[in-house]
């Protein structure tokens, strides 16, 4: 990394790994969080706003702009993941109410504030489905010109989790999606492949859970939350950092193997609805050769993850000196 801040905007749907993801960039000293902008997606878009202003308090974060969004998807109606987040959609810790409160432009107002505003190209991470970013490319397709890239978590190469073949955040609004993969920016797909595989080890979650400071703190009992597997159980689970490790691939891109690769998204009703189709052929197959190729957008797929790195630059992150 360079000597200067990276300017980024997350766009998120908080969240357990939204707020791990938050506690990351507050405190990494290479990366200046200029906003954030709330989504409806692990909840409704009113309990993610809260959300997110309790883990930037929890943090000791500065006073960063937080706006209100889309409160459901451009197509289907919102399907919330309260079952993996609790009720509350932050894990049920019972964390008081924030002090803060969000600002009175909408999202997509403070994002094409904030892009233009910066002194430098912004780069986008949404950590959740990407109406917000869509209604943004959309209307304000201005904005392109100070977007260094958009690194996104959401879709899969492999396996889904939301259906056999579909992340949650692409089947959440598949059509969002689909319009982010049009924007003219340089663009990072941060799938499940890497998503599931940065896992902190069950001593460093306990450690952080034991802190006297209330962010890393926080962090532990988030991480402790979503144990590694659905069965794991005993003193020590291991935690998986989930959108967290988006964040870490803007502060340490070397720690990330990607292809820049043909991606699309299934529209289409049905099974496979919502699926992030990833061309990782070496050549083109009979369906181009006999007219039926389409043309797809190029991203730089995350194929591989230094899953060492990323634990090692999420607990020194989060462990190290508030502000």
């Amino acid at each position: 990394m360079t000597g200067q801040t990276v300017p980024v905007i997350i766009d998120c749907d908080t969240g357990v790994d939204d707020a791990l993801a938050l506690l990351f960039a507050v405190r990494h000293p290479g990366l200046d969080l200029r906003a954030v902008t709330c989504v409806a997606g692990n909840t409704d878009v009113d309990g993610v706003v809260r959300n997110t202003l309790i883990v930037l308090e929890q943090a000791g974060a500065p006073d960063i702009p937080v706006a209100r969004g889309a409160g459901r998807p451009l197509v289907e109606v919102p399907r919330s993941a309260r079952h993996v987040h609790g009720e509350d959609g932050m894990g049920d810790l019972g964390l008081p109410a924030p002090a803060r409160t969000p600002v009175e432009l909408d999202a997509v107002a403070l994002l094409r504030r904030e892009i233009l505003a910066s002194p430098r190209p912004v780069t986008l991470i949404p950590t959740a489905p990407l109406t917000n970013i869509a209604l943004l490319l959309r209307t304000h397709p201005e904005v392109t010109r100070n977007i260094e890239r958009i690194v996104f978590m959401g879709g899969a190469v492999a396996c889904g989790n939301a259906t056999p073949v579909a992340e949650f955040n692409v089947w959440h609004d598949p059509e969002a999606a689909a319009m982010l993969l049009t924007a003219d920016v340089p663009i990072t797909m941060y799938g499940l492949d890497v998503f599931q595989r940065v896992l902190v080890p069950g001593p460093d979650v306990r450690r952080l859970r034991a802190s006297t400071e209330p962010g890393a703190r926080l962090a532990g009992d988030l991480l402790a939350h979503r144990p590694a597997t659905p069965d794991e159980d005993g003193d020590d689970p291991a935690g998986g950092i989930g959108d967290a490790g988006a964040v870490c691939a803007v502060a340490d891109p070397e720690g990330l193997t990607t292809r820049l690769l043909p991606v699309e998204v299934s529209l289409a009703p049905g099974p496979t609805r919502g699926q992030t189709l990833v061309d990782r052929r070496p050549r083109p197959g009979e369906a181009e050769i006999h007219g039926g190729g389409r043309e797809q957008a190029l991203v730089d797929v995350a194929l591989d993850v230094d899953v060492d790195r990323y634990v090692r630059l999420y607990l020194d992150t989060v462990e190290g000196p508030v502000g």
